[in-house]
């Protein structure tokens, strides 16, 4: 004999009109349109494009500028710093990189002093700590999306 909890779901699905066997398969993925589908569906239908999507061997979208290559002379690429917040930006990363680099230098003189290991250290996390109150708000940078993820 059935437990009552069985019977209960079999009476429910008889007064859906169901079948009293289960089918999950059926149920599970039934209407679902996967999210890939969607995106592509909605890409097409914003191009203009109808009909079904068929796989082709080029790209649509020409490509101008290689990526070996890149564009010097563009006026949104290469901008020159034109607030205190970007100059000290440009000395954080100046003072990161240059530290890092005499630590690579120290690592093969045994005879630096602690005192000027400890200056190097110090060097380092003072542009870390700059870099992190003049990096500017995450709302300026163009590689990130609406959601703060990098494209």
């Amino acid at each position: 004999m059935t437990n009552r909890a069985e019977r209960r779901a079999q009476a429910k699905r008889s007064r859906r009109g169901g079948q009293d066997s289960y089918r999950g398969a059926d149920r599970g993925r039934a209407g679902v349109i996967d999210e890939r589908t969607f995106q592509e569906r909605s890409r097409r239908l914003a191009a203009g494009e109808s009909g079904e999507w068929k796989p082709r061997g080029h790209s649509e979208l020409p490509d101008e500028n290689p990526v070996g290559n890149p564009n010097y002379r563009n006026p949104k690429l290469v901008k020159a710093p034109h607030s205190l917040r970007q100059w000290l930006r440009i000395f954080a990363w100046m003072l990161i990189i240059g530290s890092g680099i005499a630590f690579l230098v120290c690592m093969w003189f045994p005879s630096i002093p602690l005192w000027g290991t400890i200056t190097m250290a110090g060097v380092f996390c003072f542009g870390i700590v700059l870099l992190f109150f003049v990096g500017g708000s995450y709302k300026d940078n163009p590689n990130l999306d609406s959601y703060g993820t990098a494209v």
